[in-house]
Parts: structure tokens; C-alpha cells; sequence
């Protein structure tokens, strides 16, 4: 029963995420469920959901990104897709599940040190953005946290939001769809258990709605720092508790 909970629970955070209530929704799914089953096939688990939230989101912002950053950044991310595919079918259980707390926990402190990246003074040089690609790449294979690098980078080039969230959508979106072969291949998709949560996908589309509907009524930066909060408390649980089985 556990389990359902924890997959439901999942299902509306990427729902809220793809809605537009914030990246810290979408990076809880692999460390909640995480939880309740190995980390590999916390990943497969996780990659059809996001995939179905995408459609939605991609709807809300079709055609509002910027294609540059996607030139710049998609080429050596789908070098790093490949990486952290490698990585995370190779990688003992434990491993795995400290280095995925390790990139929550990351996400947390990135979280409350962001808005001190927009008074640095930055030189934007042309390697950041290969940098940017292939971190963002590992990142999102191995535990869906490729929006770290990816924000840093993008909140430094002084991007308006809009179309910030629009390329982000786009970005990720190319990215799932690339992780779903890699994934096969290295035999970590279950398409079993995708079967038997199929159920879930109503959960994720009364999230998207949720979302777009909260996002405009709900103090956004409050249910964020709850969200984080969370998100914390789930990071320290993979880093430091050892399961028993």
C-alpha cells in the first residue's frame, strides 16, 4: 500500500511541476520513490510519467522558447544522457541511492543560493554552455536533477521567464524522449511495472490542472520553501538511512 501512496504522491508532484509550480516538485520523484523501491527502478518509473506531464507542458509553451540555448546546450546533454545512463546501470543500489540524495541535496542548497547568481559579475564564455550541456545530460539520466546546471546556466544569460520556463520545457522534453531508448537498452525500463501504474496518469493530469490553477492563487515562493523542505528531509534519508533489504 506504501508504495501506491508514494507513486500517487509522485504523480501530482510532477503534475504541479509541469503546471508551473516549480522544478523542486519534479525532483522529488526519483528520491520519493526511491523509497519504496530500488533506484533503478525508481528511474524507469519515473521517466513514462514525465514523459506524459511533458505533453501538457509543451502545449502551454509551444513555440516560446529559444531555439540558441537549445543548439548550445542539447549536442554534448545527449553525450551526457549516455554518461549517467552508463553510471546508473552500472552502479551498486547504495551508490546510487547517496549519489541521487547527494544531487537533491545539491538542489536544495542551489535553491537558497540562486538569487545570489544574479549579482555576479558574469563573463559568459562559449564552453559554458558544452559544460552546462553535459552536466545537465548526466544529471537528468541519473536522478532527474539536470535542471540544476541547467538554471544556473540560464538564470546567468538574463533570460526573460517566460521564455527561461519555454526552453526549459523543450530542453527536458528532447531529453526524456532520449533517456527511453538508452534506458531500454541498458535494461533499466520495466515496461511491466509502467503497466501496472498506468493508473497514475489521471493523478499527473489533475496536477497539471492543479498546477495552473495554484500558480496563479498560492504565495508560489511559500509552497516552494515547504517543497524544499521536503526535499531535504528525502535527500538526508537517501545519503545516510541504509536499507535493510
Amino acid at each position: 500500500m506504501s508504495t501506491y501512496i508514494v507513486v500517487a504522491i509522485v504523480g501530482i508532484f510532477i503534475g504541479l511541476s509541469k503546471g508551473g509550480m516549480g522544478a523542486t516538485l519534479g525532483i522529488l520523484a526519483i528520491p520519493l520513490l526511491s523509497l519504496v523501491m530500488p533506484p533503478t527502478d525508481a528511474v524507469g518509473l519515473s521517466l513514462p510519467m514525465l514523459l506524459f506531464g511533458d505533453v501538457f507542458a509543451l502545449y502551454v509553451y509551444w513555440n516560446k522558447w529559444d531555439m540558441h540555448y537549445m543548439r548550445v546546450l542539447l549536442p554534448l546533454a545527449l553525450v551526457g544522457v549516455a554518461i549517467g545512463t552508463f553510471l546508473l546501470a552500472s552502479l551498486p543500489s547504495l551508490v546510487l541511492r547517496r549519489i541521487i540524495g547527494l544531487l537533491a541535496l545539491s538542489f536544495v542548497v542551489y535553491k537558497f543560493t540562486s538569487d545570489r547568481l544574479l549579482t555576479i559579475q558574469y563573463q559568459p564564455r562559449g564552453w559554458h554552455g558544452y559544460v552546462t550541456g553535459v552536466a545537465a545530460g548526466t544529471a537528468s539520466a541519473l536522478a532527474n536533477s539536470g535542471s540544476v546546471p541547467f538554471t544556473i546556466y540560464m538564470l546567468l544569460q538574463g533570460v526573460k521567464p517566460e521564455i527561461f520556463a519555454a526552453t526549459a520545457t523543450l530542453f527536458f522534453a528532447v531529453l526524456n524522449v532520449v533517456r527511453l531508448p538508452t534506458q531500454i537498452v541498458a535494461g533499466i525500463f520495466d515496461m511491466q511495472r509502467v503497466l501496472e501504474t498506468l493508473w497514475v496518469t489521471p493523478v499527473i493530469v489533475f496536477g497539471v490542472v492543479m498546477g495552473r490553477w495554484l500558480v496563479l492563487r498560492i504565495n508560489q515562493k511559500a509552497f516552494e520553501r515547504f517543497m524544499l523542505l521536503v526535499l531535504f528531509v528525502a535527500s538526508l534519508v537517501m545519503i545516510f538511512l541504509v536499507p535493510t533489504t
